[in-house]
């Protein structure tokens, strides 16, 4: 894989074809090209080259959790001695209920998004964090902004 374009290397066309794909990635090839002006070949040929590049890592879909039995979310704020940081990650990696850890700067260690089929449940899974250290969860009651698409740095208003 090539290194990734910075924002500037992306030419209009390009930018116009990450937002379409951000807000359907189901999109064909014909249908991204009526939206952008481009023929169906130069778009799957600009496609290939944004995925080779990887400004496009992957195609995702998005799944209601509480439908498959997940309807607890939390952010657990997670604080532990840096000698932990590589079983925390271990952890993460191997728990279905861990979607996301970030390690981050600050009082805590690590930020984790945490699903759950109840708060028993939740609980559960905040005692296996406790091994590592101080973890305080947080329950989400509404994701007030969630999976906002992405623009190029040089596109965002000031």
């Amino acid at each position: 894989m090539k290194g990734t374009p910075a924002a500037h290397d992306l030419d209009p066309a390009s930018r116009q074809i990450l937002a379409a794909l951000q807000e359907d990635a189901r999109l064909s090839f014909n249908q991204l090209a009526r939206r952008v002006g481009l023929s169906p070949p130069a778009v799957a040929d600009r496609v290939r080259r944004l995925e080779e590049t990887g400004v496009i890592r992957g195609y995702r879909i998005d799944v209601d959790r509480a439908s498959l039995g997940w309807p607890v979310t939390a952010l657990v704020r997670l604080s532990c001695p840096a000698q932990q940081d590589r079983g925390v990650v271990k952890l993460a990696r191997d728990l279905p209920e861990i979607l996301e850890c970030f390690h981050v700067s600050g009082e805590d260690c690590f930020i984790l998004k945490v699903v759950a089929g109840s708060i028993a449940h939740l609980e559960d899974v905040v005692e296996r964090l406790r091994q590592f250290g101080t973890a305080i969860p947080s329950i989400v009651f509404s994701a007030a902004v969630e999976g906002k698409p992405l623009k190029p740095v040089d596109e965002r208003i000031s």
